[in-house]
């Protein structure tokens, strides 16, 4: 579990343990990880730094990702070589599946609904763009890989108490489509994690 201690990723350390998974959370200061419990291991990584991710990936089953820079206009190699750094330590070990978060911003917007396309998607696009530039590289580091991965094209995600529900579709961007709760995304990231039929391609998910 790469990103433990952000918004989504603390949720998704809650609810891995409570569906009974083991779990060795990573981040950069894991003193802010503030569940403890029997199934939980910590340890501290930054995932720019391959070294110190590639030794924690031994006798994983799959990686969820929720690293991120939030709102951060600066240009940013997270995703993409972080991702990169994540992925060689799984082929050394033999781990086939991770689970990572992108936007729709970062798909090709034909899908998209016309204010979507005309208004939301441009002015996300103008201000936040270092980071969907990222997330597109990500993706070709994702197509380039063996991996059985799965990136999530996420709409706003924000942080309020979960609505213990939320749609999926691996075709296409959803109708009114606009946020996801973080407990929520977190449920989702788990959820596809769990399954075998989504590997090596994007899904759209919202509240």
């Amino acid at each position: 579990m790469a990103g433990a201690t952000g918004m989504v990723g603390g949720h998704v350390v809650e609810q891995a343990l409570r569906r009974g998974h083991e779990v060795v959370a990573l981040a950069r200061d894991p003193s802010g990880i503030a569940v403890e419990h029997p199934r939980l291991g910590t340890a501290a990584a930054d995932i720019l730094d391959p070294d110190s991710v590639e030794p924690l990936l031994e006798g994983i089953d799959a990686v969820v990702s929720t690293v991120g820079i939030g709102t951060s206009r600066r240009p940013t190699v997270l995703y993409s070589e972080g991702t990169r750094n994540l992925l060689a330590g799984m082929a050394r070990h033999g781990v086939e599946r991770i689970v990572v978060i992108s936007s729709e911003v970062a798909e090709h917007w034909a899908h998209q609904g016309l204010f979507k396309l005309w208004v939301v998607l441009p002015l996300l696009q103008r201000f936040l763009g270092a980071t969907y530039d990222d997330m597109r590289r990500m993706d070709v580091v994702l197509w380039e890989s063996a991996a059985q991965w799965t990136a999530i094209r996420a709409p706003r995600i924000r942080s309020a108490g979960a609505k213990g529900r939320y749609r999926l579709d691996p075709a296409g961007p959803l109708a009114r489509g606009w946020s996801i709760t973080a407990p929520d995304m977190a449920s989702a990231l788990l959820d596809i994690a769990e399954r075998d039929d989504l590997g090596r391609r994007h899904v759209h998910v919202a509240g």
